[in-house]
């Protein structure tokens, strides 16, 4: 059994991942924190094959902590922000864990830590945790585009302000951006607007389907395990929200 240890601020987020490392039945949890200097005293006396560890917390980051570990721990980073994965893959990484966190992303990360081995981090691991702590401590949060390029007649492109839209969706190859005005088409498809929008006011509820959580007015139940949102906006659309996606969704919006 792989000894972990898991780091986070977030209860909810900690508890749903203890749960699936549990029920994975590979995983024994060896204990959890919400305070990084707790968790640092507590792995500066107990040895762990790994650490599920948090990048954004308040007070001390995910890098920063590390960088405060000797020896350093093999870690699993989880994140909702994906432009830290190649960050995460400089460093002792074994892999990363785009939040909610999900069975198959652990299935996979936890077959690459069997793959690759348990230990500590390679000897320059320290210099690049204070590069990354450096880095990550002169942005408080990622940046992300306000607007979306729409539109294009000729040489003109429209530009539609992300705040304007309830909805991506795609339908026959194409993917539009809805408002309450009318449909506009991005050179965008969906995957490529999950990875590029703000995780905060945005989620994907289903392949083909992002939701602007701003706009969200109610949730349904639905047959099958799923679920429908309606939006704000005047027609009360009704998206479907995936089985999968349900789980996700609820802890997004705080239930």
């Amino acid at each position: 059994m792989i000894r972990a240890f898991l780091v986070d601020d977030e209860d909810l987020a900690l508890r749903r991942l203890s749960r699936l490392l549990t029920e994975s039945g590979r995983v024994t949890v060896a204990g959890t924190s919400n305070d990084p200097m707790d968790a640092i005293a507590w792995l500066s006396s107990n040895e762990v094959d790994v650490v599920f560890l948090d990048i954004e917390m308040p007070g001390m980051n995910g890098f920063e902590m590390l960088g405060m570990l000797d020896p350093q721990p093999t870690v699993i980073f989880t994140t909702a922000y994906n432009q830290y994965a190649l960050k995460a893959f400089e460093v002792n990484s074994v892999d990363y864990l785009m939040k909610p966190v999900d069975q198959d992303q652990l299935k996979r990360a936890l077959k690459k830590l069997e793959r690759l081995g348990m230990g500590t981090a390679r000897p320059d691991a320290a210099e690049l945790m204070r590069k990354l702590a450096a880095a990550l401590s002169q942005r408080n949060s990622p940046e992300f585009p306000d607007r979306i390029a729409a539109s294009r007649v000729g040489e003109k492109v429209q530009y539609v302000e992300l705040s304007r839209v309830t909805h991506f969706f795609a339908e026959d190859k194409v993917t539009y951006a809805a408002t309450k005005v009318k449909n506009h088409m991005v050179d965008h498809t969906i995957a490529e607007l999950e990875l590029n929008l703000d995780p905060r006011k945005f989620f994907r509820v289903h392949r083909a389907t992002i939701v602007n959580l701003g706009w969200i007015l109610e949730t349904d139940s639905w047959f099958g395990g799923g679920a429908l949102v309606r939006l704000k906006d005047e027609k009360k659309t009704e998206l479907a929200v995936a089985r999968d996606r349900v789980r996700g969704l609820k802890e997004k919006l705080g239930f």
